[in-house]
């Protein structure tokens, strides 16, 4: 049975002053679960903290019996990391680099190692290209390699850390299929600040904002709760600021020149807008809005 993250009460604060995290709290089942936030949410801070790379102020993370604090051996063999920026040798094959990578996780024999490092290559997409230089491959084959590491030694938890930014449509939807296929089994968290993985992968989320948990749940479960709620205009550019004052407008999006403006209410507010079926950007976009004006 797959153990379950529970996260209790994290925060940290830099040296600048800076606090990243303020009592986060989470319970992370096994599957996808994922992370949403915008830049500087303290999403990045939170997946180093549970990678054993950074110490929180106060609070506590177990997986399982594992105290991730305290038996930080322990977590590193159950644990694969994907960190946001993934370098590699340039000049050393995909072969051999993820041989030396399982040499460094413990995986001494080298019959084991060879059958595990072929096996996990060939669920990656890999093993045809096992041994060009690594410099020669593609930016989702880099991040598919980022992938074959962190799940060198059948790990628990997997942590991805904005996987797909700046992967193009195709590889950025291969690689979703391959996360998707491996969080069957086991705990992956995905931190991210693009909406529709997290709406096309995950059975579980949370949104994080200025170092707190605004919002956890099932994706489809928290859009379901603005249904009826969400409606849509489309405006002249100049009146966008008459509408936000008169308004709770979620987002805006340039549409052929004109500007088209999410808002929530219960009830439509003029003839003028149409109703429209949420989606997880609503929800993610409502949520700010909702913690920014608590916090003004």
């Amino acid at each position: 049975m797959t153990p379950e993250l529970v996260i209790d009460n994290l925060s940290k604060t830099y040296p600048n002053g800076i606090q990243a995290l303020k009592n986060v709290s989470l319970h992370v089942p096994a599957g996808m679960f994922g992370l949403l936030g915008p830049n500087g949410a303290g999403k990045s801070t939170l997946m180093r903290t549970i990678a054993t790379l950074q110490e929180p102020d106060s609070g506590g993370i177990r997986l399982g019996r594992i105290d991730i604090l305290k038996q930080k051996d322990e977590v590193r063999k159950t644990l694969g990391y994907l960190p946001q920026e993934f370098g590699v040798y340039p000049k050393v094959s995909a072969l051999e680099m993820l041989s030396h990578f399982a040499v460094l996780k413990g995986i001494v024999d080298p019959r084991e190692r060879k059958e595990m490092v072929e096996a996990i290559l060939r669920r990656t997409n890999l093993y045809d290209v096992r041994r060009r230089k690594l410099g020669t491959f593609s930016g989702g084959m880099k991040q598919r390699f980022g992938i074959a590491q962190a799940l060198l030694g059948n790990p628990s938890l997997i942590i991805v850390d904005e996987p797909t930014a700046g992967l193009d449509p195709a590889e950025r939807l291969r690689f979703n299929n391959m996360l998707s296929e491996i969080g069957e089994n086991v705990v992956v968290i995905l931190s991210t600040h693009i909406v529709e993985d997290v709406s096309d992968l995950c059975s579980r989320m949370a949104i994080i904002a200025g170092g707190r948990v605004l919002l956890t749940g099932d994706p489809q479960k928290t859009i379901d709760s603005l249904r009826g709620r969400v409606w849509k205009k489309i405006i002249e550019r100049e009146h966008l600021a008459a509408h936000e004052k008169d308004w709770v407008v979620i987002s805006t999006r340039l549409v052929a020149g004109r500007t088209a403006i999410h808002i929530v209410a219960p009830d439509r507010p003029d003839p003028s807008f149409e109703p429209v079926p949420p989606d997880l950007e609503d929800v993610y976009f409502s949520t700010l809005r909702t913690s920014h004006e608590k916090a003004a």
